[in-house]
């Protein structure tokens, strides 16, 4: 993570802003961590796209079964970093 100030066009600052980039093999954990929750929430009959966002939303682990560790594997997931890689990956960018 690293911090950027920005100023807007009149020279006045505008407070900082976080930017995100996460070496490969952290993105690489993310996805293997995502697919296991998401198998694990089919195999127990969720839904498993609405159940991981609620998750995303609230950081409510209870959205996420504990079946084959999910619930554990999800708390892994720093949620910010997630939500960064999930907006860049939508708009790539």
């Amino acid at each position: 993570m690293e911090e950027m100030n920005h100023v807007s066009a009149d020279g006045r600052s505008e407070g900082s802003t976080i930017t995100f980039s996460l070496p490969a093999d952290k993105d690489r954990e993310m996805r293997e961590i995502l697919h296991q929750v998401y198998d694990a929430l089919v195999e127990k009959g969720h839904n498993p796209i609405n159940q991981i966002v609620g998750y995303i939303l609230s950081e409510d682990p209870t959205y996420i079964t504990k079946h084959k560790n999910a619930r554990v594997l999800i708390r892994k997931i720093d949620r910010d970093e997630l939500l960064n890689v999930l907006v860049k990956e939508y708009l790539k960018v």
